[in-house]
């Protein structure tokens, strides 16, 4: 009996091996589709709820009824100094693939794709990190009441018609990685973080955010729609993690927090 389950097994372990090695290669290559998602739609960014979360562009996710919007979020960062490089569609091949975007000190390639609220296709012009405090860019963001670490510089703006594709490649839009960018992709990366994740969860199971029933126009592409409640349900809980994270650095460092990276 115990040979024949050794012999079982032996037969079974290389199988066991190539469903491993599928299974690895299939989160290595990411999702891989033949249809272009829609254009990013245009919406007003909701006020950053309190000092110290970033924004997180709105995207196409795609699930098993196809793509379906996500909207942009803020969020605190894992740690202070890091920024938010946005996750992009890349054309190639016949195929559209989608890249995951990352926390690191630098916002690395995104594509080209203009985003919006600075995120103009390359660099970053929300604001920048300084003594640990991260401060915004009101001509970039629209920050808070109250909010103390403010400073205005348009010197990003552009005229001209603005591209809303949402992918790299032909047919969208046409960019290649900056030496400063290919650096940045090279530097230690954070991936996303659980509200992040929630966030694409809800928008996942909500059948007013797919392409299929919106036709490419999400009715509220800034967040504030069917799922409102749990929007603002996951901003209470993510303000009281950053208050807990934040607390816990000064209990840790009395005499002020570390310095992180700034402006790309």
């Amino acid at each position: 009996m115990r040979n024949l389950l050794r012999v079982r097994f032996l037969m079974l372990f290389p199988l066991l091996l190539i469903l491993s090695a599928a299974s690895y290669a299939q989160v290595g290559v990411g999702v891989s589709i033949t249809v272009a998602p829609p254009a990013l739609p245009v919406y007003e960014q909701p006020p950053c709820p309190t000092e110290g979360y970033l924004w997180t562009p709105g995207f196409w996710g795609y699930g098993v009824r196809g793509y379906f919007w996500t909207p942009g979020l803020w969020v605190a960062p894992p740690h202070p100094g890091l920024l938010w490089t946005p996750g992009y569609w890349g054309f190639g091949g016949g195929a559209y693939l989608w890249h995951g975007g990352y926390w690191g000190p630098h916002v690395g390639f995104y594509g080209g794709i203009n985003y919006g609220f600075g995120y103009g296709g390359v660099g970053f012009w929300g604001g920048r990190w300084e003594g640990g405090h991260f401060l915004y860019n009101s001509a970039a963001w629209h920050v808070g009441v109250g909010f103390h670490g403010v400073y205005e510089d348009r010197s990003f703006a552009q005229g001209g018609e603005i591209n809303h594709a949402s992918f790299n490649g032909e047919g969208g839009a046409r960019a290649t990685p900056t030496a400063g960018e290919r650096a940045a992709m090279n530097e230690q990366h954070f991936g996303r973080t659980q509200e992040q994740i929630s966030q694409r969860n809800y928008a996942r199971v909500d059948r007013s955010n797919y392409a299929s029933v919106n036709h490419g126009t999400p009715a509220h592409p800034e967040g504030m729609g069917v799922n409102a409640r749990q929007d603002r349900q996951q901003n209470r809980e993510s303000r009281q993690i950053y208050r807990d994270k934040h607390n816990a650095r000064t209990d840790a460092h009395p005499e002020g927090g570390e310095r992180g990276g700034g402006r790309k």
